[in-house]
């Protein structure tokens, strides 16, 4: 139902043929997460097809919409249905496949379906839309299949891909591997035969390199490239390139998951423990989950590609849904840099301060001889800017603002000179620090950025060229020669013949963050550096700085990304957490979480976790968040039941918030299913 109509019914005639338009309108109630009816009127027939943007009456009120399907009638009463105001534009901008794919998605994230569909369709465009519209790119040449043979079932999987049969597999690419331009030949074998193919990348420097890889090898006509950083006007014009069947396949961000791709032969993504892979937005999903889905959905070809290997992607071996692809320990051993970790018992002999030390001697030894040999270096730390964080000098408590309890930090000036210490919340500086627990006035660094460690090696290697890459000045590559190239985690410049040598400095800084995925997110940053490290039979080295006891350290050293996913991923499954179990985060004032959890119907095999206090999202103040993430106590609480259940436990918080809605609750209580750090 959709409201009483209060224009006259007789001035307007209803389509001969299926006159009722089932419309999925812009509502943010959760009990209001279905389609509505209304009547198609005669003069809007041609236009209002199912795929279009409409606009509908509501409440009173003029909304957006999208037209989901076309019917012959309603189970609502003649009387009571309204008119179709107006087709926004006869432009279709999803089918029916999209249509069962974003309500499947909807209902996985516990989300509405418009809000799904809103990811899905970018804003519209209409100078773009009335655009001359182009021929369909011819169907590319069959690709090489050489590099992929080098993996045992990589050649299978090629087949497969070039003959349309659907399979399932995760790539663990070896050191040093093109992988733009492998991911290119299976999008060119998908293509081939006149299906599309979506290659899925965590950011635009690999956008760049995969659309760079698939324009070369098919040609700019069949790729389009598809990000939320691009203008509006060229987002919508490549957009609708891939929605008229001009461009077979799609490169982009996550924004391009959820691309109109026509008949995908394939879904792809690189990188999967990337955090740049989960939308930031309500309902929260993950490229990988709507991905798998899809594949499911359009019977196409799924590959998980990376050099290392997510607990997710793990668990995709280990259940046996998707196959392996990986390279012998043979390959690895000839591809691999040597990679040492500063602190075992031969060092200790001959350098007793490699364990406490930032730079230990064997860093040093392995970087002067990648620049002797006129190789570049590359050097990993975890911050950019210059000291981000400090704590007292004494006791090692991080120093707080005496105003908001805020963290300290020295910002850098605009000639990159540090300044007095400063609140990173409030802006307040703070010159008379005096530890609240100690009393100590002396503040030290915890995590030392990128631009302090360049001007250490600036004096540390005297001549040598000091490069930064990270925040808003990345570089894409340097020029092979001698140089210090110092960069944060996911801005590596490439370069031409590889790195010399890798110095992954401040290890516990990463594996010591309160963090579920602490250790997995540490090997994926380290392998993705260390990836770009000439073989060892070429000179190539690569140092980690952190105990070497430890199971992430001792995966890298070995190169066993595999090992160590398996480990996580036993230990996942024995304490209960995702993926080995479906869960969902409840957070919210404690009264309104107590509420929620009386709404709930729960399974009876879940497990209620908490409630737990937990610290604001952002930085405090007023209006932070939006609702009761403004100010006052928060809590979360953790739902639990095994993967079987998982669709049970959704469904009854989906149904509890529904309730909540209905009843005007003003509380806000936020849902997240399957958090990424449920801790």
């Amino acid at each position: 139902m959709a409201g009483r109509d209060p224009g006259r019914r007789g001035e307007r005639r209803p389509a001969e043929r299926l006159p009722i338009a089932r419309v999925c309108v812009d509502l943010s109630n959760p009990h209001l997460n279905h389609a509505f009816d209304y009547l198609v009127p005669a003069d809007l027939d041609e236009d209002a097809a199912p795929g279009v943007r409409v606009r509908v009456r509501f409440a009173g009120q003029h909304l957006d919409g999208f037209l989901l399907e076309r019917v012959e009638r309603s189970e609502v009463p003649p009387a009571r249905l309204v008119w179709l105001e107006r087709v926004v534009s006869p432009e279709p901008v999803f089918d029916r496949e999209m249509a069962e794919l974003t309500r499947t998605l909807a209902d996985r994230y516990a989300g509405s379906h418009y809000d799904l569909l809103r990811l899905a369709v970018p804003p519209r465009h209409a100078r773009v839309e009335r655009e001359p519209v182009g021929e369909p790119a011819p169907d590319p040449a069959p690709p090489p299949g050489e590099a992929w043979d080098r993996y045992p079932l990589g050649g299978a999987f090629l087949e497969a891909v070039r003959g349309g049969r659907p399979a399932r597999a995760v790539w663990q690419a070896m050191p040093g591997e093109d992988w733009p331009a492998r991911l290119a030949e299976l999008a060119a074998a998908a293509a081939s035969t006149g299906r599309g193919a979506l290659l899925v990348v965590p950011d635009y420097r690999d956008l760049r390199r995969v659309g760079q890889a698939c324009a070369s090898l098919m040609g700019p006509d069949v790729v389009a490239t598809l990000s939320a950083d691009l203008g509006p006007a060229k987002r919508y014009r490549q957009w609708l390139r891939v929605s008229r069947g001009q461009a077979r396949v799609v490169v982009g961000t996550r924004a391009a998951a959820l691309a109109p791709v026509r008949d995908p032969g394939l879904v792809a993504i690189w990188d999967d423990g990337d955090e740049e892979h989960a939308f930031p937005r309500v309902p929260y999903p993950h490229v990988r989950e709507i991905l798998t889905t899809r594949a499911r959905v359009a019977g196409s070809s799924l590959l998980v590609g990376a050099f290392t290997r997510s607990v997710e992607a793990q668990l995709f071996v280990e259940s046996g849904w998707a196959r392996e692809i990986a390279p012998t320990r043979e390959q690895v051993r000839v591809a691999a840099p040597r990679v040492d970790a500063a602190g075992d018992e031969t060092q200790l002999a001959r350098d007793p301060a490699a364990r406490s030390a930032r730079l230990p001697g064997i860093a040093f030894e392995a970087a002067r001889a990648a620049l002797s040999s006129g190789a570049p270096v590359l050097v990993q730390v975890p911050r950019r800017g210059y000291v981000p964080a400090l704590a007292c000098a004494s006791c090692r408590a991080p120093a707080r603002c005496r105003r908001c309890a805020g963290p300290l930090a020295l910002p850098a000036g605009d000639d990159g000179t540090p300044l007095p210490p400063a609140c990173r919340w409030c802006g307040s500086p703070e010159a008379g620090f005096r530890c609240a627990q100690c009393g100590s006035r002396r503040l030290r660094a915890t995590v030392v950025g990128a631009r302090r460690t360049a001007e250490e090696l600036g004096r540390a290697f005297p001549g040598a060229v000091v490069r930064t890459s990270g925040g808003e000045e990345v570089l894409h590559d340097v020029p092979a020669g001698p140089a210090l190239v110092v960069c944060t985690p996911g801005a590596e410049p490439v370069v031409p013949g590889g790195y010399g040598a890798a110095l992954l400095l401040d290890g516990w800084a990463f594996l010591g963050r309160p963090n579920l995925r602490a250790a997995e997110e540490a090997l994926r940053r380290w392998f993705t550096a260390a990836a770009l490290v000439r073989p060892a039979g070429e000179g190539g080295r690569v140092v980690v700085v952190a105990d070497p006891g430890l199971s992430p350290v001792r995966a890298l050293v070995r190169w066993a990304p595999a090992w160590h996913a398996s480990r996580e991923l036993a230990e996942r499954r024995e304490l209960g957490f995702p993926p080995t179990v479906r869960m969902c985060a409840l957070d919210g004032g404690p009264a309104a979480l107590a509420e929620m959890l009386d709404t709930l119907t729960l399974p009876p095999t879940a497990e209620v976790l908490g409630p737990v206090p937990v610290e604001p999202r952002g930085a405090p103040g007023p209006g932070a968040g939006g609702g009761d993430d403004a100010g006052g106590p928060r809590e979360r609480v953790l739902l639990r039941v095994p993967v079987e259940h998982g669709r049970e436990l959704v469904a009854a918080v989906a149904a509890a918030t529904a309730v909540r809605s209905a009843r005007k609750d003003t509380e806000v209580v936020r849902v997240r299913v399957d958090p990424p750090d449920p801790l």
